[in-house]
């Protein structure tokens, strides 16, 4: 029996149909967050390794939903998804495998219909995004659409028992993640009209945002580069704390979910202005071993993942 196979058992999931809709996430979910999936594949036992695969599938797809055509095209689109995904909650059924295996997770843990409904109703504010005037702006962005989306998976890795720590943290993760994110999509990002390094941000390293959309490393480029990244990083320092607040079956994997962003904020260092011809990631050699160290930790604690390293 293959590893797959064991962790649908491990995680209830037993109907041919609904293992078939679950199967569909899974190659959804390899295809677009490789190393994401590496890591979850590798760490998480397999009673919650399916529905971490659903919840960072219905993450992805709504991140394309808000993302893609023009903004009356979005709005339609995102209106549709969530009618669709309330109406699958209320009666229990859906109406493709994604929305059938979402249902199922949700019935296996209830805790994360909360996290979805606050996720449906924050998302919209995705479709405003164009850009922000100030740091404030910015963290506000996080908390009505970053936080909760993270929370879709965050909710099925957390403590059952949660006295804010473990939100709080789940913040500075995607603080740092989301403004690295920012910093590093620059160049991509302003190819589709939008900046998320606040403008008043760019005015105090007099950075102009012109000069980015063309690609011209102005003088204060490279030190507009160092602050966003060492923001970013701070709140990933901040957010190692998780370690001490979540079961040891999903510490691993939040552990390698810091030092990986961590890593990824170190290469964006080193790029520096060259962020304007393109984004980074992290060096896979010193991912791969962050990978491996964890997944030692994991077998010297007695947490068996799913599939065969």
């Amino acid at each position: 029996m293959s590893g797959w196979k064991r962790a649908l058992d491990a995680a209830g999931v037993l109907e041919p149909g609904l293992r078939r809709d679950y199967g569909v996430q899974r190659e959804l979910v390899a295809r677009f967050r490789r190393t994401s999936y590496l890591a979850v594949r590798t760490l998480l036992p397999g009673a919650l390794l399916p529905h971490v695969v659903v919840a960072t599938a219905v993450m992805h797809h709504g991140d394309n939903l808000l993302d893609t055509g023009s903004r009356a095209r979005r709005v339609e689109a995102w209106a549709v998804w969530e009618r669709r995904v309330r109406a699958a909650l209320e009666t229990g059924r859906g109406d493709d495998p994604l929305l059938r295996a979402l249902v199922h997770t949700v019935a296996v843990h209830p805790r994360m219909r909360a996290a979805l409904d606050a996720y449906l109703d924050c998302a919209p504010a995705e479709l405003e995004f164009a850009g922000f005037a100030g740091e404030d702006d910015y963290q506000g962005y996080v908390d009505a659409y970053s936080l909760p989306a993270f929370m879709l998976i965050g909710c099925l890795l957390g403590p059952d028992a949660e006295d804010g720590r473990y939100r709080a943290v789940c913040r500075a993760f995607i603080d740092g993640s989301q403004r690295l994110d920012f910093v590093n999509d620059i160049a991509e990002d302003l190819a589709e009209g939008r900046l998320g390094v606040p403008a008043g941000t760019l005015e105090r390293f007099s950075v102009r945002r012109e000069d980015l959309a063309a690609g011209r490393a102005a003088p204060g480029v490279r030190e507009l580069v160092r602050d966003q990244v060492g923001l970013a990083e701070a709140a990933l320092r901040r957010a190692r704390a998780v370690s001490g607040l979540v079961p040891a079956t999903s510490r691993p994997l939040l552990e390698v979910l810091v030092e990986v962003e961590l890593l990824t904020a170190s290469a964006v260092r080193a790029r520096g202005p060259e962020v304007l011809r393109g984004s980074v990631g992290p060096s896979p050699v010193a991912a791969l071993g962050v990978l491996l160290r964890a997944r030692s930790k994991t077998r010297r604690a007695g947490v068996r993942s799913w599939g065969p390293w």
